[in-house]
């Protein structure tokens, strides 16, 4: 009697003489080849195989559009998921490819859209998983690792400072702590802040947020509030922090703006909460801080989903338009100037940017023969 065939629908695997995506039959190669035979797919393994797989998939299976704006934050949503499932060699190579500045002290890059920096609960690969891989590319097999001087958030693009030695990195951040550096982000908000340029001084607390799905957020904590038309002192929060930002609208019309804002404090997620609950503009794709008690896709008006050719039920899409534009390191180590570093816009803000009907400034690209920009891909 002939053995039964066996067959499992959408397993593919890798060996050492068949071709990539070749399906699993009873005669080919089995799970490891040679070369990896110290590494067993064990039931682990291969249940994170499938479950990579199934969401792949899925994300496949995701309603075709004819629209273009459309078709690009799909393609966003599926870049930005590989992004966490590629080998750290192809990410390593990807962040060389956007190098802002290099000499014998720090490394500047772009960073991409998606990326987190640190590891934690559901992260796959980080940029801190990769700068050991990334150093050996540009100085050699004997380099150190290279090291982190701050951080940007996971959905935050643009420029972020690495140092080749942890003494440089301490420096860096130092300078960070004691606010000599000068940093200028660019955001598309949804409204226009009024009055178009200030500063906002309102502390920050981070508060549990009971609901279906418990959460943290961080939220305004006011010195000050309104009593039957009079401003009354309230009891500071022991728990609160100083944050500062300044702003500046750029260009804007009645229903978005084009926003440069200046944290001169650098509390986790000031920028969004200074925005969506200080001047009740938030952050375009902004969804974390769309709504106070859920977390809800964010909510746009008919006018602005018109303009950015979506439904309300593809809104969950939009990514944080959020973009690290500008840094100024003052002068450090063997450098006696102070080092401007740029980068452009990336591809789906400067895109939000057309089709808002918003239009960019005119400023210079660079600071000097020092400064370099890029344009992220």
């Amino acid at each position: 009697m002939a053995a039964p065939r066996l067959a499992t629908p959408g397993l593919r695997v890798l060996s050492g003489t068949s071709r990539p995506g070749r399906p699993f039959t009873p005669g080919s190669k089995p799970f490891c080849s040679s070369a990896s035979t110290s590494r067993p797919l064990n039931a682990q393994r291969l249940a994170e195989k499938l479950r990579a797989q199934k969401q792949e998939q899925k994300t496949k299976k995701m309603p075709g559009s004819t629209n273009r704006v459309q078709r690009r934050v799909q393609e966003l949503v599926r870049f930005t998921q590989q992004l966490q499932r590629v080998h750290p060699n192809v990410l390593a190579k990807e962040l060389s490819r956007g190098i802002l500045h290099q000499d014998k002290d720090i490394l500047v890059i772009n960073k991409p859209y998606g990326l987190p920096v640190h590891g934690g609960p559901g992260v796959q690969l980080c940029i801190s998983d990769v700068l050991p891989i990334l150093a050996k590319m540009l100085r050699g097999h004997k380099a150190e690792p290279l090291h982190l001087c701050h951080r940007l958030d996971k959905e935050t693009t643009g420029v972020m400072v690495l140092a080749w030695e942890q003494d440089m990195a301490h420096q860096v951040q130092e300078l960070f702590r004691a606010r000599q550096v000068e940093k200028k982000y660019w955001a598309i908000t949804v409204r226009t802040p009024l009055p178009s340029a200030g500063i906002i001084d309102i502390p920050i607390v981070e508060k549990k947020v009971q609901g279906q799905q418990q959460h943290h957020k961080m939220t305004l904590a006011p010195s000050y509030r309104m009593d039957n038309g009079k401003m009354v002192k309230v009891r500071a929060n022991r728990d609160a922090h100083v944050a500062v930002t300044q702003y500046q609208v750029l260009c804007s019309n009645p229903s978005s703006a084009l926003v440069e804002l200046q944290p001169v404090t650098g509390i986790k997620h000031q920028l969004r909460v200074h925005l969506s609950f200080g001047l009740d503009c938030p952050i375009l794709g902004d969804h974390k801080y769309s709504d106070w008690n859920r977390l809800v896709p964010q909510k746009l008006s008919a006018g602005t989903l018109k303009k950015l050719g979506l439904q309300q039920t593809k809104a969950r899409y939009i990514p944080l338009h959020l973009h690290a534009r500008q840094l100024i390191l003052p002068a450090l180590g063997a450098r006696k100037e102070e080092l401007l570093l740029a980068c452009k816009l990336p591809h789906f803000f400067a895109s939000s940017l057309r089709r808002l009907g918003l239009d960019m400034p005119n400023q210079d690209q660079s600071g000097g023969s020092e400064a370099r920009s890029v344009e992220a891909e």
